[in-house]
């Protein structure tokens, strides 16, 4: 089926499949999260029932397709899954919905970008587990109402707002995933280490972990990467030195920032005098995708400290001034 991906379209690779915890217990970080999950996903299994349909968000790379796959192993029940964009016509959905079987997770990627009719569609499926399917057009028309078995929807999407208020009040189940601390980000660099079985000193790690913005995808990247330069200069494990020269080459700095991230920044500081400045001005200015400055490079510059949003646009903070050597005068 077409709009039904799998595990290597997803992950990109075959290697990320590797990484990818399996339970909960495997699973590094968003405590409160797990906690609540096992609860829920327990006391399913308690009344052999499906698990309520669950809502995840929050930005890239923490782990909202993982947890999909670890609900699903936890139930002991398969998992289908698409993306909102791969969702055009009812019958994309029908296809989807009428080959699960009971119990089974439907994991809909950017869930926020399905077409209003799919989401209309949706909502007779989760709650009464059937859908209707309008045959023919205007006067010789009939409806088709397909009855479907008990499954749980994983929804994830990066952007809670976009959802509209009826899609997501048939959520059972809605968390917010955050960013990793430094120690979770250390754990987990630490078990992709053991995996690639290829080591990395402690302190080449905690170098990594701060340097990943607080995202367990970007971390385990960044491993491979430094991991390339390594064997490239003979060593047989990861050290701070080889860490530093690695992510200075890929121009990641200190504080995690990119390229992106620093042009973000001092788009705001050059064209708009620190701000405020609309989001879709500074994205012109600088040549990038109004959505990716959104869902990607605002949250962590947001969760860091280096802008705040205001009613009136973004503002540079002191603490980015700092960061980049600047002042509002000029150079330090």
């Amino acid at each position: 089926m077409d709009n039904i991906m799998d595990k290597k379209m997803i992950y990109g690779d075959e290697i990320e499949v590797t990484l990818r915890p399996q339970s909960l217990k495997e699973y590094i970080g968003q405590n409160e999260l797990k906690e609540m999950m096992k609860i829920f996903i327990e006391t399913a299994k308690m009344r052999n029932e499906s698990l309520d349909h669950v809502l995840l968000y929050g930005p890239p790379g923490l782990g909202k397709t993982t947890l999909a796959h670890i609900i699903a192993n936890e139930m002991n029940t398969a998992i289908k899954i698409t993306t909102g964009p791969a969702l055009t016509r009812v019958g994309d959905l029908a296809a989807i919905l009428s080959s699960l079987e009971p119990g089974d997770i439907l994991f809909i990627d950017e869930i926020h970008r399905i077409p209003k009719v799919i989401e209309e569609t949706l909502y007779s499926a989760m709650e009464d587990f059937a859908i209707d399917i309008v045959m023919g057009k205007d006067s010789g028309s009939s409806t088709l109402r397909i009855d479907l078995p008990p499954f749980t929807l994983v929804g994830a999407t990066t952007r809670f707002g976009d959802l509209t208020a009826p899609m997501r009040d048939r959520f059972g189940i809605i968390h917010q995933l955050k960013y990793y601390s430094i120690d979770e980000l250390f754990s987990i660099i630490k078990r992709t280490s053991r995996i690639f079985s290829f080591s990395i000193d402690d302190d080449a790690n905690l170098e990594l972990a701060r340097r990943s913005r607080g995202t367990p995808r970007i971390a385990n990247r960044l491993f491979r990467r430094i991991r390339d330069f390594a064997q490239f200069h003979s060593l047989n494990h990861i050290t701070l030195e080889i860490t530093d020269y690695a992510l200075n080459k890929l121009d990641i700095d200190k504080a995690g920032l990119d390229i992106t991230d620093r042009k973000y920044l001092l788009g705001l500081i050059e064209r708009f005098n620190g701000g405020p400045a609309g989001i879709e001005a500074l994205a012109a200015t600088i040549s990038e995708e109004t959505v990716t400055l959104e869902d990607v490079n605002e949250p962590y510059l947001l969760q860091e400290g280096f802008i705040i949003r205001t009613h009136r646009g973004r503002i540079v903070t002191d603490k980015a001034y700092k960061h980049l050597g600047i002042t509002k005068g000029g150079l330090f």
